[in-house]
């Protein structure tokens, strides 16, 4: 059985290598219980060494907070402008999609430039301003409460017309992506419209920049098991990625 010290000292280096750790992984790996590891874990962050979180710990707080639209534009710009355009690739023509709310699904929406029909619902108010100067591009804006934070509406009104509506993809930003919790952001209202768009469509896809993952919102979206597809940079984990493929999740990295 290895001491308190090397248990330590294993726990930070997989820490360092990964940027998460799993409790029952490390007591598995260690062979001490389940209570040992997380007395451990809240030794280390008595020690400020990291973010305890459900189920084991982070690097980073796991907690994210809700910035207006305009700041977070501004954030990791020239990462969400390639995670766009390799979404925007996804698209067919004639095709009908979901698009979510968010910076990134702005970028998306500057990204797209159809050459034949399209047709996009989304709740993001400036995603169908962006849309509507596209000859080829029919919106169907949904109605409802408006969000300032994301310049979006949600809302029973929102969710209703979702009822009606297949499409062959959405694409969907994120507030946090976590292994154990799944996709949040930091609205409940926010959350349960997201879960009514993963149910309009055939696929989901994921854009999420690498500041995104290991982070938690308030309001849970869904779990690994129902996303078919994830978007990123390479500042992503590589355990992260191989983490999601075991899922059966599609990973694809954009590189500078």
């Amino acid at each position: 059985m290895k001491s308190i010290t090397e248990r330590h000292q294993l726990i930070l280096k997989k820490l360092q290598e990964t940027g998460f750790v799993n409790v029952q992984e490390l007591s598995t790996q260690m062979r001490v219980s389940d209570v040992t590891i997380r007395k451990d874990l809240k030794l280390l962050e008595d020690k400020k060494l990291l973010f305890r979180t459900h189920g084991g710990g982070s690097k980073t707080n796991p907690y994210t907070n809700d910035k207006p639209v305009a700041e977070k534009e501004q954030i990791h710009a020239d990462k969400k402008r390639q995670i766009a355009k390799a979404a925007a690739d996804m698209i067919g023509h004639n095709d009908s999609i979901i698009i979510a709310s968010g910076t990134s699904m702005l970028a998306l929406a500057r990204a797209i430039h159809p050459e034949k029909h399209l047709t996009v619902v989304t709740s993001a108010l400036n995603v169908a301003l962006e849309l509507s100067h596209h000859l080829h591009v029919e919106v169907l804006q949904l109605g409802g409460q408006l969000r300032q934070n994301s310049s979006s509406v949600m809302g029973p009104y929102a969710e209703q017309i979702l009822e009606d509506v297949s499409c062959s993809i959405l694409f969907l930003g994120v507030d946090g992506i976590d292994i154990e919790t799944g996709l949040t952001t930091t609205s409940l209202m926010e959350a349960r419209l997201n879960q009514k768009m993963i149910n309009a469509a055939q696929i989901t896809v994921v854009l999420a920049d690498s500041s995104k993952m290991g982070k938690r919102g308030l309001g849970k979206i869904c779990s690994l098991d129902q996303i078919q597809h994830v978007i990123t940079d390479d500042g992503i984990s590589p355990a992260l990625v191989k983490l999601m493929e075991n899922k059966g999740i599609s990973v694809t990295i954009v590189r500078e």
